[in-house]
């Protein structure tokens, strides 16, 4: 039977920077430290990295509070302080950094992800100057998400298709297939398009 390799923190924050958004660098990293290395001796880490993944649960899935971020800032300066490994005062540090970025205070403070990675924080729209309505979009749509008739030679006065935000997944599927680019992402808050239509 071949032996798991065990998760190494430098290993993890590598992984976890692959990500642009601040939010998914350090809920990622913190799942993958509950995960692998933290070994749960000394109090102020364990129980800290429990409550930090809550918290950043909580702000990734649009529903955090300026509590949460104080939270997150005590829990980071009490892991540093009364960590008794180098893997817990890491993991504070890193905390410590990705949450100094202005970013991580725009999921709370505007209600958006500037890097579009927390996927409770965007839309898939359709620009209905931009859709011919083939229906492409709504054939590979699995949850229903899309209103909108196809077009047909013999009607007129076509609705352009409507994504259902509900309903929507954010699986990007939509996005592939629309021939015309017609389908873009906005931030939820403003209302912005992001520019990352098909």
């Amino acid at each position: 039977m071949e032996e798991k390799k065990e998760l190494k923190v430098d290993d993890i924050k590598k992984e976890a920077e692959a990500n642009a958004c601040p939010v998914q660098k350090s809920l990622l990293y913190i799942q993958g430290f509950l995960e692998g290395p933290m070994c749960g001796r000394c109090f102020p880490c364990a129980m800290g990295s429990y409550e930090a993944r809550v918290r950043l649960s909580a702000i990734s899935a649009g529903h955090g509070s300026a509590a949460d971020i104080a939270a997150l800032k005590r829990i980071a300066g009490e892991m540093l302080e009364a960590s008794m490994c180098k893997k817990g005062k890491d993991t504070a540090r890193f905390l410590a950094e990705w949450m100094a970025s202005p970013e991580f205070g725009a999921h709370i403070a505007g209600g958006v992800c500037q890097s579009g990675q927390c996927i409770s924080y965007i839309e898939y729209r359709i620009s209905p100057d931009k859709c011919t309505v083939c229906g492409s979009c709504k054939d590979v749509c699995r949850h229903g998400a899309i209103l909108g008739e196809k077009k047909k030679p013999w009607l007129s006065g076509y609705l352009p298709f409507e994504i259902r935000q509900k309903k929507c997944t954010r699986c990007g599927e939509c996005i592939k297939v629309c021939p015309e680019g017609a389908i873009f992402i906005t931030n939820s808050a403003a209302g912005q398009p992001e520019g990352k239509a098909a």
